[in-house]
């Protein structure tokens, strides 16, 4: 029993045979069974040469991992095709995880890679042609070219995940789908009628038709540094409003509902001004993507690949808050005036009439008895 178990054990089947190696189970394809299923986990690096009769084959993962040995994990040469399906995995490692001339389709499968994760090359004789619709996808750079290419060929992402960059310049690379970590570089590869937008909270952008977002599609403006009027690109900036990512359109605000904005962020000003109240307010204003104008000569820019329709739209709505009029200040007390000097008291007029008249009766009188006495003592 420990001699069976310490046997090797097949790694890859092919219909009803099982094989040693991946690279033997290849070799024995045909017409009619034509797909190489993983068994258990393996290191090696195959190279798809088929018999001459085979000119597709599938390599199913069937949860395994296929991981790279001494140079790259799987190696498609030109006029030979690949479909890799399943939810196994491919680990380049320090090397590619594929290198393809001919024509491979990926429907499924975790890639990774420490380098460049997959190279494609178009020469002279040959175009590299690939389609991807599934999978996840993990290295440093993305997709590049074989050391020997001209063109990188024909390849098309319809799906998947993608970790990492894909760099600039792929003349022939074309974005239908897929969910990306960074925008960095994609917009030139973007096809018809697609852009690029955030995916909820992880970080990841998907591909979509020509859609706009606002992050506040409602904003209050209020007495101070906010309450002045806006432009189309301080109103895109106020509420954050944004494409896709689709490089050849701009965002441009309805002039009249903007005016009509405006005029009332004037009254309200004019309100502060005098010091008067003002009621609250709101105007809803409608962004629409349009197409930039095409070059001086007629054509469209050739790095730019365009929606086809103009019609996408979004609504944000200003709210003026209220504007209270302000409470009269309070006016200082006035100064009390001066005590007016204090007359000095007047006599009763009556009494004083009685007083003079007695007075003036006695000194009468008196000058009488004078003069009375007066003539008897004179000597005769």
């Amino acid at each position: 029993m420990m001699a069976f178990a310490d046997e090797p054990q097949p790694v890859a089947q092919v219909g009803n045979t099982t094989y040693m190696s991946v690279q033997d189970a290849i070799g024995h394809t045909s017409m009619k069974n034509n797909t190489v299923t993983l068994l258990t986990d393996t290191t090696e690096s195959v190279t798809v040469t088929s018999p001459k009769v085979v000119r597709g084959i599938t390599l199913e993962l069937n949860g395994h991992a296929l991981n790279a040995s001494n140079t790259t994990a799987i190696t498609v040469p030109a006029n030979m095709q690949l479909t890799i399906t399943g939810s196994g995995t491919v680990v380049g490692g320090d090397n590619p995880a594929i290198d393809c001339r001919g024509a491979l389709q990926i429907q499924g499968g975790n890639f990774t890679s420490n380098t460049t994760l997959m190279r494609f090359a178009e020469t002279n004789g040959t175009s590299a042609e690939a389609s991807i619709s599934a999978g996840t996808f993990t290295a440093p750079t993305l997709i590049g070219m074989l050391d020997d290419a001209e063109h990188l060929g024909y390849v098309s992402i319809r799906g998947g995940e993608y970790h990492g960059a894909i760099p600039a310049g792929l003349d022939t690379l074309v974005l239908m789908g897929g969910s990306f970590s960074t925008t960095e570089n994609l917009t030139p590869y973007l096809a018809d009628m697609v852009g690029l937008i955030p995916n909820g909270d992880d970080g990841m952008f998907d591909i979509s038709e020509l859609a706009i977002s606002s992050d506040y599609p409602t904003v209050a403006l209020e007495q101070g540094s906010t309450l002045q009027n806006l432009t189309s690109d301080s109103l895109l900036d106020l509420t954050r409003t944004k494409l896709n990512g689709i490089s050849d359109y701009r965002l441009v605000a309805d002039a009249e509902q903007l005016q009509a904005l405006n005029k009332q962020i004037e009254l309200a000003l004019q309100a502060v001004a005098k010091r008067k109240a003002f009621d609250a307010v709101s105007q809803t204003v409608t962004i629409t993507a349009t197409r930039n104008a095409e070059t001086t000569d007629g054509g469209a820019d050739p790095q730019f690949r365009t929606s086809g329709h103009d019609e996408a739209s979004t609504q944000v709505t200003v709210n003026i808050k209220s504007i209270a009029k302000p409470e009269e200040p309070d006016k200082p007390d006035e100064p009390g005036k001066p005590a007016e000097p204090k007359q000095p008291d007047m006599p009763r007029t009556g009494s004083a009439i009685q007083a003079l008249a007695v007075a003036s009766f006695l000194l009468l009188v008196a000058a009488a008895v004078c003069a009375f006495v007066t003539s008897r003592l004179r000597p005769s």
